[in-house]
């Protein structure tokens, strides 16, 4: 061996290349929030989500559980994050919050209502869920202050 000292180096820095490589690897993505702002629509200023479309209160819902899931999930998706919900351009902080959901996942609330969207909505501003009652229990839009429409 012409160089042990420049082996040694190479052989250490390998090790430390695969190191910082697995520990990147194993690295958790960083928490999104979930942006919550509200929206003028046909039915008056109304929560919506960032994108502005419209979010709803499921009467079935208690402050702590979500009623809805499977095939009620499919069509009134919830309204997901996996960071603390940020409130915008009309909607308030102190009334956002979050509830664990049976499948481990986090659902916003606001106002104490867990959110959702509704898969019969396809743009911004669109409240084609108003008022529906599926899966058991009503749907409604929420007004800023944080009741239904």
């Amino acid at each position: 061996m012409k160089n042990p000292l420049g082996a040694i180096v190479i052989v250490s820095a390998t090790v430390a290349v695969l190191w910082f490589g697995a520990a990147v690897a194993g690295a958790k993505p960083a928490a999104r929030s979930t942006s919550v702002t509200t929206a003028r629509t046909g039915l008056g200023q109304i929560v919506a989500d960032a994108h502005g479309r419209t979010l709803y209160l499921f009467e079935k819902d208690t402050t702590a559980r979500s009623a809805c899931s499977g095939t009620c999930a499919v069509y009134w998706p919830p309204l997901l994050t996996s960071a603390r919900a940020v409130a915008i351009k009309g909607a308030k902080q102190s009334l956002l919050g979050s509830i664990r959901r049976a499948d481990g996942t986090r659902q916003v609330t606001y106002a104490g209502h867990p959110l959702y969207l509704f898969s019969g909505d396809s743009r911004r501003g669109d409240t084609n869920g108003e008022g529906l009652n599926d899966f058991g229990a009503s749907w409604y839009a929420l007004k800023a202050s944080g009741t239904k429409v």
